[in-house]
């Protein structure tokens, strides 16, 4: 009688740890220009990427989410216009129409947004790290609803903070450990969740 085949996957065992790559040891070894690049999907300012890249290596994870906080801080108005645009470059879906309600509300996020553009001359972004996807769509109108009713120097402070949030969010997952690809796997940009539309 034969004998099964050992799997070669990696396993959800503890020797997982073994076949695991931290992407923050990538990230340090990588060249100034390929560190920029994939942190560019992070946050769309360019002196934002050198300026994260300039300061490797990271001992660890913390360290990088205290650069990128440090560095977004920092932003001219320069930057956030440049950061802001790429966001609204990016297109991202809504969440999933499945009911009348929900359909209502999306109409509603559009026509919402389309005069946040108006009003601010940029895309509205909010960071939605851990919400459930029920959740987002509430945030969303919720969000760009109390926003639209701010003046213009406090909109842009709070657009600031939100990307400074999404940023976060993007570096903590572009480094998590991930598994050792056999093959090619798409190793593309970290998930960028935020921008509605």
């Amino acid at each position: 009688m034969p004998q099964p085949r050992a799997s070669k996957e990696p396993t959800l065992s503890r020797s997982r740890s073994r076949d695991a790559v931290h992407s923050l040891d990538r990230l340090n070894a990588a060249t100034a220009e390929a560190a920029e690049e994939a942190l560019l999907a992070c946050c769309g300012s360019r002196r934002w990427a050198r300026l994260i890249a300039a300061h490797r290596p990271y001992p660890d994870r913390e360290a990088l989410l205290a650069a990128g906080d440090e560095a977004s801080y920092d932003l001219t108005p320069d930057d956030l216009d440049e950061a802001l645009a790429d966001e609204a470059m990016v297109g991202h879906p809504l969440p999933a129409a499945d009911s009348l309600g929900t359909l209502a509300a999306h109409t509603a996020l559009r026509a919402a947004h389309a005069e946040y553009e108006r009003q601010f001359g940029h895309a509205f972004v909010i960071c939605l790290d851990g919400l459930n996807p029920d959740e987002m769509l509430d945030r969303l109108l919720t969000g760009i609803r109390t926003r639209l009713g701010n003046e213009h120097e406090t909109e842009r402070s709070n657009a600031a903070e939100e990307l400074r949030r999404i940023a976060r969010g993007r570096l903590a997952r572009l480094t998590r450990e991930q598994p050792v690809c056999r093959e090619s796997c798409g190793s593309g940009p970290p998930d960028r969740p935020y921008v509605p539309l």
